[in-house]
């Protein structure tokens, strides 16, 4: 079923525009703010712990954790992190899940090379310890290596296997290839995969898609309708059994097998592609 076209959202009114001055002013104040004491934090974290992040991890958990109250969108999670070795997967709905993973664990997004290169976001991403990729078959070896080098730091890396974030009423096929990684040699004995629903709930009497952000939808208005709304909603977590590489075939039955995870725990009526 494709997804239907969201219709525009109706101007805020003035009420909407106060409480989206009241809500912004602090999320900028909070993250940018956060993102200075970070990069002073690695100065001291870095040559003390190199690429280990026990204390920037933690504070960039918090200031999401934070971030997620000013939105008004209440967190709730089920299920457990896993304490083995090596990465998450989640069905991805919207920029929102950038704060609702990191509130929800510590980890490191994986994400296209071209992110790097965005005004501001790039710069974050970086700051945070975000892995960036070409899908380019040629660089496998180099990024087979990069993904071992930071999992043997104990860093989770999160992968959104849709390719692209849809309307949160849906789990899209996962693609394969971005698991192609985790059945290097060196890596498969130990490597485990743990599938992660997030599940967005609208406010009160809000269409059901209020969250997701999709299609040609544009981030500025995306934010205003989020920022200036009445009332908040909900979001959860929910952490499957972890997948152990060495009991899979290959690449393909992973992402049968982790796609099937997450679709599962979706209200009945998203369980669509």
């Amino acid at each position: 079923m494709p997804e239907q076209e969201f219709p525009d959202p109706a101007p805020p009114g003035l009420a909407g525009w106060l409480r989206l001055v009241l809500r912004l002013i602090p999320l900028l104040v909070l993250n940018f703010g956060g993102l200075i004491v970070l990069l002073l934090l690695r100065l001291l974290e870095r040559p003390l712990c190199g690429q280990h992040r026990p204390v920037t991890g933690r504070q960039v958990q918090l200031v999401c954790l934070l971030s997620l109250r000013i939105l008004g969108l209440r967190l709730s999670t089920r299920g457990r992190p896993m304490r083995e070795g090596g990465a998450v997967v989640a069905n991805h709905s919207s920029w929102l899940d950038i704060y609702v993973l990191n509130a929800a664990q510590r980890v490191y997004f994986v994400a296209k090379s071209e992110v790097a290169s965005w005004a501001g976001i790039g710069w974050l991403a970086r700051s945070t310890g975000t892995v960036f990729i070409r899908r380019d078959r040629r660089e496998a070896r180099a990024q087979t290596k990069l993904f071992r080098d930071r999992m043997g730091l104990g860093h989770k890396l999160l992968f959104f296997p849709e390719g692209t974030s849809t309307d949160n009423m849906r789990v899209l096929p996962f693609k394969s290839t971005l698991f192609d990684a985790f059945f290097d040699p060196e890596l498969r004995p130990k490597l485990h995969i743990q599938p992660i629903t997030v599940i967005y709930h609208a406010p009160y009497g809000a269409d059901p898609r209020f969250y997701g952000w999709f299609g040609e939808m544009g981030f500025g208005g995306h934010v205003i309708q989020i920022l200036s709304a009445r009332r908040g909603g909900s979001v959860e977590v929910i952490w499957h059994p972890a997948l152990a590489a060495a009991d899979l075939a290959d690449r393909k039955q992973m992402a049968a097998a982790a796609e099937a995870a997450v679709r599962g725990a979706m209200p009945p009526e998203r369980q669509i592609s």
